[in-house]
């Protein structure tokens, strides 16, 4: 452990209840005293679900823009499970492909009840799967403390429950799902998600152009790794959303900033057993500051809450960290980056944000949404060693941007 979280101080200027500050003591004892914390490593797999025949598209992506590529395929009745490495001792990216266009079950459901996520009914992401040294245990003391999980007879689609894999329920307050699988359990052999498959030629060919066309850029091996994973959520569920997940994982609240000029929050939890977050990403919570019927009053800007009204409560985008310095063509190395990709079409929401010159500080830029998964990626390069995971100045200009690109129009209302 690299830091005692019971005596750690959060940093931030957001202000926290009380009943937070409470409940956050009582939850980190409880994980100590009922042997969760004992039991838990990090994050080992991202799971993200896309529509019926995007997954090879998708993959195609996920090689120009990630180091993730394709390791193995494999399927059961209702999907194929696509299993991508990045670099060593960083998380696995698991994408799931329902079989048939027609299949449904609670993430469709949800998809479907907001405007912007009904063109892609199946497609979200799912959660984190964390390392367990005891699933059984694992989950016998969540149980206990009001976590409700899946179980086969109760899912449409048997990824989420067997042996080596039990998923939560989806969070009322986020959408996300947190997993656990034993540490020692994570062969794809022993995991029973199917049979193994081989890709079609034609995609196997896809995914091989795929790759010479990233190796071409030279830009994989400046892309380190996931850095962190946010996702949106309603402004009067802030502590509630976070407090959560600090039930179900042995994270540690790091701390929370409002940012002033988008009316909101952001919300930083990380895990105080790596010594680089890539081995295990940050988990952030972005909420408006106040709900959006209050925020008429003022009509301030609330891009985060207008996201959750078109979208769902769901992640929002996946941070990959840019290796920091000074590339040769004359840049830094995130410029470079993006200036490649976009040669190749991937679209970005604005120009590359923060100031790089002699001092610590942060360089930042959202892709535009995939349309495969609905998932903005970020690339964040720390500078000179700078330690946050943002500056407030860049999250504005962020935030705005993102908003611009997630609006609905819809009777008298513009969001």
């Amino acid at each position: 452990m690299t830091l005692n979280i019971n005596t750690y101080k959060p940093l931030g200027d957001k202000k926290n209840s009380k009943y937070f500050d409470e409940y956050l003591a009582r939850i980190y004892e409880r994980r100590q005293t009922s042997g969760l914390e004992d039991l838990l490593g990090g994050i080992c797999a991202l799971v993200v679900q896309v529509d019926t025949n995007d997954a090879v598209a998708y993959m195609k992506e996920l090689y120009l823009m990630t180091p993730y590529r394709l390791s193995d395929v494999y399927q059961n009745a209702t999907h194929k499970f696509y299993f991508l490495d990045g670099h060593s001792g960083r998380p696995k990216f698991v994408i799931l492909e329902p079989l048939h266009a027609t299949f449904e079950d609670d993430l469709t459901r949800l998809n479907m009840l907001y405007p912007m996520s009904r063109a892609k009914p199946n497609a979200r992401y799912i959660g984190e799967i964390f390392s367990t040294k005891d699933l059984k245990a694992t989950r016998e003391i969540l149980e206990s403390h009001s976590i409700r999980f899946h179980y086969p007879a109760e899912t449409e689609n048997e990824f989420f429950s067997n042996k080596h894999f039990n998923f939560t329920f989806p969070s009322a307050m986020t959408g996300n799902r947190i997993g656990y699988t034993p540490h020692e359990s994570f062969s794809l052999e022993e995991l029973e998600h199917g049979k193994r498959i081989q890709l079609s030629s034609a995609d196997q060919a896809s995914l091989e152009q795929a790759a010479e066309t990233a190796a071409g850029l030279n830009i994989t091996e400046l892309v380190l790794g996931v850095d962190h994973m946010a996702t949106r959520i309603l402004a009067g569920e802030r502590e509630d959303a976070i407090l959560e997940f600090l039930t179900m994982s042995n994270y540690y609240f790091w701390g929370a900033y409002n940012i002033k000029d988008q009316n909101s929050s952001t919300n930083v939890n990380r895990n105080p057993h790596v010594s680089n977050d890539k081995q295990s990403p940050a988990k952030v919570f972005t909420a408006n500051n106040i709900p959006s019927f209050i925020n008429s009053f003022d009509n301030a800007p609330m891009p985060t809450e207008d996201f959750v009204r078109n979208y769902g409560r769901r992640m929002h985008h996946i941070a990959y960290e840019i290796k920091d310095g000074d590339h040769s063509s004359g840049e830094k190395n995130i410029d470079f980056v993006v200036d490649a990709l976009k040669k190749k079409d991937i679209d970005f929401l604005a120009q590359v944000v923060g100031e790089c010159s002699d001092t610590p500080n942060l360089k930042q830029i959202f892709s535009k949404h995939s349309k495969y998964s609905l998932l903005i990626t970020e690339y964040v390069e720390r500078c000179h060693g700078y330690e946050g995971f943002f500056t407030k100045s860049n999250v504005a200009a962020l935030t705005q941007a993102a908003g611009q690109d997630e609006r609905y129009q819809h009777g008298n209302v513009f969001d």
